[in-house]
């Protein structure tokens, strides 16, 4: 009754969704050529492509974030069996480009369909998956209950709940409960995260596999930075703001130009989550008359700048590689849901970031619990905390040094995670399960 709902409802979701999806298609940089794929076209020539991948896993990941951890697991569990074919798909042009960019030899990428019934059966009918893995929320109710229908089993991994999140799943609990029940799996990143999974739909199948992130892997042969390029060749410290959202680059622009009163030879770079802001931000940054330079427009720049605005996708551990403090964004200026604290981590790099991540609370606690970052309770103390890192070699190397091994010490969460996929490939029983579990459901809705 409730997808019937929602079925009908959709069409009219969709006008309203239009707009967006043709600004981002317009403005978002990223493979596009086979865009049809969102509409659930495919050409002659692909379809014959992807008959080799009949039986393969089917792997869904949103955009650029998820796509990097997807390509992780994908490469442990190439190895982990070779004999496995995977198909990866994507919603952003930004992810899709990545993911043709960096996918194992052994995996086919795709766009995934917008939700719509027909859209979904065309392309389970193209792709003939034997399991269908989702990344962390995106659950689409056609997309799940078709493959379930179809016999395939269906698992989300890395599975997340934010607090914001928790209270919409409670309020529309009729719908998510029965709909949760449909996956075979949900593989979530902590305790807390099951407690969630399990308020909605208690009868779901909940295993706590850890968070798959701490599981990713700097490339051994991580290319330079080259900000000499924008900088020049004097000596200063670099500041990279990551992933930033709207007024967080003009907050942290603003404190750059207190700080460089003190720190001449400081440079900053701006690195956006959305690289079509670019135009915007550098609107902000001629207004604040900064030099800069705009990395998506000029491969260097004629003169020495103070500022690089890296509006560019696909980047980011390459910058912040080349970083010597990092700050991370959607964490600042009204922004508290904040972003992967894993990637600096990495890499051994202080960080500074908001005082509440409520997307990211487990690895913000974990940092803060083995004083590995510094934190900033008010717009206002940004200048301090960074001042303390400038003025410290050691502080920085520390604090660095600290938050690498926490991401160490916490990592494993991918074979786990392998380990019970397979757990469901390998059953005898998935089919038959899969058959009944959806005819229970579909009486239930």
């Amino acid at each position: 009754m409730f997808r019937f709902l929602y079925n009908v409802c959709l069409p009219f979701g969709f006008l309203f969704f239009v707009p967006g999806l043709y600004v981002k298609y317009r403005n978002r940089s990223g493979w596009k050529g086979t865009f049809g794929e969102r509409f659930g076209h495919f050409s002659a020539e692909r379809i014959q492509e992807l008959t080799a991948y009949h039986g393969a896993v089917w792997v869904h990941a949103v955009s650029v974030g998820e796509v990097v951890v997807a390509l992780s697991m994908l490469r442990e569990w190439s190895t982990l069996h070779p004999e496995r074919k995977f198909i990866l798909s994507t919603t952003t042009t930004t992810g899709q480009e990545l993911a043709r960019r960096q996918a194992p030899e052994n995996t086919a990428v795709i766009f995934c369909p917008i939700d719509f019934l027909w859209m979904v059966r065309r392309t389970l009918k193209i792709l003939k998956p034997a399991m269908l893995v989702i990344f962390e929320t995106e659950i689409w109710p056609n997309m799940v209950a078709e493959s379930r229908r179809a016999g395939i089993p269906v698992a989300l991994v890395n599975g997340r709940m934010s607090d914001h999140s928790v209270r919409g799943y409670r309020r529309a609990r009729v719908f998510f409960r029965p709909l949760l029940r449909l996956f075979n799996l949900l593989s979530v990143q902590s305790e807390v995260d099951a407690e969630r999974f399990r308020s909605i739909s208690p009868e779901a199948n909940i295993v706590v596999s850890g968070n798959l992130k701490f599981d990713q892997k700097a490339p051994e042969n991580l290319p330079p930075a080259e900000f000499g390029r924008y900088f020049g060749t004097g000596e200063g410290r670099i500041l990279l703001a990551a992933s930033t959202h709207s007024g967080e680059e003009e907050l942290i622009t603003e404190t750059y130009l207190q700080l460089r009163a003190d720190f001449p030879g400081l440079k900053l770079v701006l690195v956006p989550r959305h690289a079509e802001r670019g135009g915007d931000i550098a609107a902000m940054l001629e207004a604040h008359h900064v030099s800069f330079a705009r990395r998506s427009r000029q491969a260097e720049s004629a003169d020495p700048v103070d500022v690089l605005l890296a509006d560019t996708t696909g980047e980011m551990l390459k910058l912040m590689n080349g970083a010597d403090i990092v700050i991370m964004g959607k964490s600042l200026a009204g922004h508290d849901e904040g972003h992967n604290l894993i990637e600096p981590a990495l890499l051994n790099k202080p960080i500074v970031t908001g005082h509440v991540l409520r997307n990211f609370r487990f690895i913000h606690r974990m940092l803060l619990q083995e004083n590995a970052m510094l934190t900033v309770t008010r717009d206002a103390e940004l200048g301090a905390q960074l001042r303390k890192l400038l003025v410290d070699d050691n502080l920085r190397t520390e604090l660095g040094k600290r938050a690498g091994e926490v991401v160490r010490r916490n990592a494993g969460a991918t074979k786990r995670t392998i380990e019970e996929l397979e757990k469901l490939l390998d059953s005898d029983s998935v089919t038959e399960r899969a058959g009944s579990d959806v005819k229970t459901n579909a009486n239930q809705e």
